[in-house]
């Protein structure tokens, strides 16, 4: 039996990712959607064939919903998963997983006592590419050395909640940096020391503090160590992780990923066209399992607590200017 998806916060993330990815999905249907704004939650209502909400209580409690993927401004994440807790309602949340490391242990207490599963939408973990280049790195030794960068240009990094650090809980680094950071983790486990490195200048005389850029020096006691450089005003788009060892190197971006040998010159590659499309698809479905029983949840709260504690550490180092071990800050 399918299981009864609903969408909660209709922008561009759930239009361009959760919308498409729940029509392809082999497990769930949508049977609701939920957003404050009336005209945007009639639109995606009506363009989907489902009722549209703007209380979400009210959805939850008419639509009876498996579970609920939600892509919300960061500040209102919370209220949604306790709200979805409180009514037995499991849900997919759209990364970041909190806005701090308080945050992130309040909710995975929250989780485990109200018997929910929540899954952060961290989509790289469901498309080929990416585990790919987890199992070439066996190819290349000890790491040594990593190089991130996840760029684009934003024609207003200013402007609504994503530019107040307070609502948005951080820039471009608790944004879209979130993806580069979960790689690294996933890949390679979390940094002993982080130094970074942000700015709010792209937009001069624009009232934000969120930053819009960032550079983040990482280091390992096993001797690794490398940078994080993101910025969501500073084009080209790219978005690439380089991972070097003594045997060579992995470099891993959207839609290829590619093994070096020490000298630089390509051993072998893989290529996914289209490259994007099936990852949130495959994620719905992977949590569809979870709910099941059938597949641990490979992308739990648990799982993103590192994630709380890399970014509180990356912005107290942008307050010392001096390194921060992250697990200070793990619950």
């Amino acid at each position: 039996m399918l299981k009864r998806a609903a969408v909660v916060g209709l922008g561009g993330q759930a239009t361009e990712d959760h919308l498409p990815g729940l029509a392809d999905c082999q497990f769930a249907e949508l049977v609701a959607v939920c957003d404050t704004d009336p005209a945007r939650a009639a639109t995606r209502a009506k363009t989907h064939a489902v009722p549209g909400y703007t209380d979400l209580k009210a959805m939850l409690e008419r639509e009876q919903p498996d579970f609920v993927i939600t892509a919300v401004p960061h500040h209102a994440g919370r209220e949604v998963i306790e709200t979805c807790a409180a009514a037995g309602v499991h849900v997919m949340k759209e990364k970041p997983f909190a806005t701090g490391p308080e945050e992130a242990a309040e909710l995975v207490e929250l989780c485990a006592r109200t018997g929910i599963e929540l899954m952060v939408t961290v989509q790289r973990r469901f498309h080929p590419i990416y585990t790919a280049a987890l199992q070439l790195l066996e190819q290349i030794g000890t790491p040594y050395l990593v190089e991130g960068r996840y760029t684009f240009h934003c024609p207003d990094p200013a402007a609504g909640w994503r530019g107040q650090a307070k609502l948005a809980g951080g820039g471009c680094l608790a944004d879209m940096g979130y993806h580069l950071i979960d790689l690294l983790i996933w890949y390679l486990g979390l940094p002993d020391r982080v130094l970074a490195h942000t700015s709010a200048c792209a937009m001069p005389g624009a009232d934000y503090d969120a930053e819009d850029t960032a550079l983040v020096h990482l280091a390992y006691d096993s001797g690794l160590y490398g940078s994080l450089l993101i910025s969501r005003s500073a084009g080209p788009k790219a978005e690439r992780l380089t991972v070097t060892g003594p045997r060579g190197a992995v470099v891993v971006e959207r839609g290829a990923v590619r093994r070096l040998d020490p000298a630089g010159q390509m051993v072998e590659s893989l290529i996914r066209e289209p490259a994007w499309p099936s990852a949130a698809a495959a994620q719905i479905d992977c949590f569809c399992r979870v709910l099941d029983g059938t597949r641990v949840n490979p992308s739990g709260p648990n799982a993103h607590l590192a994630h709380a504690a890399f970014l509180a550490a990356a912005y107290a180092s942008q307050v010392t200017s001096l390194p921060v071990d992250p697990k200070e800050f793990r619950a």
